[in-house]
């Protein structure tokens, strides 16, 4: 599998982008600057999100974008396919024909981690990956901070 740079961020934005979701359209501008992904890279991937029917835009001033439908119906491989990222392990796009026409040595292996990888990410929706993030923000912040007693020891093992 290729997963690269194109469908973490499109996994990432979109993940930022259902947790924001209310009343009022998410801007790309906000993703960027949260997400730490260009703006004109975004705007790339939303125009694909847009096309493949998961994200609607709204356009002028106050606008941005929304889910089309429930975070719940989209599933992880609905948006690392819908910008285009390949989900293949072979180095033959699944044909079979790597040598001379006929299947490598390993290519029963290869398309057999593609059908697990393509089952697994499409087992995944959008909603569990916000419900899960909610989750570990909302455990971090109310951790408890464990502050270290600092002896007159430790103080001078850090001189």
């Amino acid at each position: 599998m290729r997963l690269t740079t194109k469908g973490r961020f499109a996994v990432t934005a979109m993940v930022d982008l259902a947790t924001r979701e209310g009343d009022a359209p998410v801007t790309l501008a906000g993703i960027s600057e949260r997400q730490k992904i260009s703006l004109s890279y975004l705007e790339q991937l939303f125009g694909k999100l847009r096309r493949h029917n998961i994200v609607e835009s709204v356009r002028g001033p106050g606008g941005g974008y929304y889910l089309a439908r429930s975070g719940a119906k989209i599933s992880i491989s609905d948006i690392i396919m819908a910008v285009d990222e390949p989900m293949d392990a072979t180095n033959c796009e699944g044909k079979g024909d790597c040598v001379d026409g006929k299947p490598c040595s390993t290519h029963a292996l290869w398309n057999g981690l593609n059908e697990v990888l393509h089952t697994y990410l499409s087992a995944v929706n959008l909603q569990q990956l916000v419900d899960k993030h909610l989750q570990d923000r909302e455990k971090a912040e109310t951790a408890p901070v464990t502050v270290r007693k600092r002896t007159a020891k430790s103080a001078l093992a850090t001189v």
